[in-house]
């Protein structure tokens, strides 16, 4: 398998404050991989290294065996068209429909003009093939409902719509379901999980809730104040590596 995201002692600091230091760790294509930690870790800082919206002072970041730091501005966007970013906040676009939401992930392939295009006169077949996503994500009925309207877990479902649709070779999720119950999270999860494997994308994602984490993750990176204290499978993470990994903050 080739390896799709490569950090060699990677750090970052904000105001003189060390967030990440000497991160290095790789993923393979296609693999799914959860980073745990302790609020103020370094876990969203992390996952914006990995997508370029941070820039590492030190050590390397390679995405698709390009080093960010070495791209242009115009490179760094045409590399960012395979990887798809789920923020904490979703990123949705409040008062625009489901529909215009979702077409929102092909901007970076499209162009803005190419995109505004879509927005306004959007082609029947794109449309269908939208539908077709939130079929598969439980809410059809949704697709032109204004975002704005829709529940929490909802909005979260249009979220993954738009990372799928994108069809990214990663997915970036840093903290997807921080913001609904453990129920619908688990379901959310059970979603996102499934269908980056059946349509082999390579998965990283952070979590506040351990135990989900050990249950849809094959492996787990626990961070702890922006240092990686393990990286290990699942199974080997210990409950007693988990109290160590949050002896110093809460999860």
């Amino acid at each position: 398998m080739a390896t799709v995201v490569q950090l060699t002692g990677a750090g970052v600091s904000f105001g003189g404050v060390r967030a990440l230091r000497g991160v290095t760790f790789a993923v393979e294509e296609g693999e799914q991989v959860c980073v745990i930690g302790p609020s103020g870790s370094g876990k969203s800082t992390l996952l914006g290294l990995m997508n370029g919206r941070l820039m590492a002072e030190s050590g390397s970041v390679e995405v698709f065996g390009q080093n960010l730091a070495q791209l242009t501005a115009r490179q760094l966007r045409q590399l960012r068209c395979g990887l798809a970013w789920v923020p904490q906040d979703l990123g949705l676009v409040p008062n625009l429909r489901v529909l215009q939401n979702v077409l929102c992930g092909k901007a970076g392939r499209v162009g803005f003009f190419g995109l505004l295009r879509r927005l306004v006169l959007t082609r029947m077949q794109e449309a269908e093939r939208i539908r077709g996503l939130l079929e598969r994500l439980g809410i059809p009925e949704k697709l032109y409902e204004r975002t704005d309207t829709l529940s929490g877990g909802q909005q979260q479902r249009v979220a993954i719509a738009r990372a799928l649709y994108q069809e990214p070779a990663v997915i970036l999720a840093d903290e997807p379901v921080a913001s609904v119950d453990p129920g619908r999270a688990r379901s959310l999860l059970e979603l996102l999980t499934r269908e980056a494997r059946e349509e082999g994308i390579t998965l990283i994602m952070s979590l506040h809730h351990v135990e989900l984490a050990r249950e849809f993750f094959p492996r787990l990176i626990g961070l702890q104040a922006g240092r990686v204290a393990f990286d290990q499978s699942t199974a080997d993470v210990s409950s007693e590596k988990l109290r160590e990994l949050y002896a110093t903050g809460e999860e």
